[in-house]
């Protein structure tokens, strides 16, 4: 039932941000902030804790689950570190997952042949 609940939430995550695509002017970098600012916002309310909790990583992986992740850095770390945590928090706790992207990025450049559009 867990992958279920997961596929679900996360699918419909991405269907909003296609449908945002699709409808709306809106650029996939302008969506990309919308969607890792919601995430923050919900974090902030206590909403999306509950989103990830039902759903795990169907809420946790897509751009949400990223801004709910940089919310929880740094509210932990302004309360280990105080105010330097506003600036080292969100780097803390998503750090693993910036270096992938970034690391899986260059590999894939090295292996394909990018090109701009």
């Amino acid at each position: 039932m867990e992958y279920i609940k997961a596929f679900l939430v996360g699918g419909l995550i991405c269907v909003v941000g296609q449908q945002l695509m699709d409808r709306t002017k809106l650029t996939p970098a302008r969506i990309l902030v919308l969607f890792v600012s919601l995430g923050c916002f919900l974090g902030a309310f206590g909403i999306y804790e509950k989103l990830v909790e039902f759903a795990g990583a169907g809420a946790s992986v897509p751009l949400p689950g990223f801004g709910y992740n940089l919310y929880k850095g740094v509210v932990s770390e302004i309360d280990k570190e105080g105010f330097i945590g506003i600036l080292t928090g969100g780097l803390k706790a998503t750090s693993a997952g910036i270096m992938a992207a970034v690391f899986f990025g260059f590999l894939s450049a090295l292996t394909f042949d990018p090109k701009e559009k």
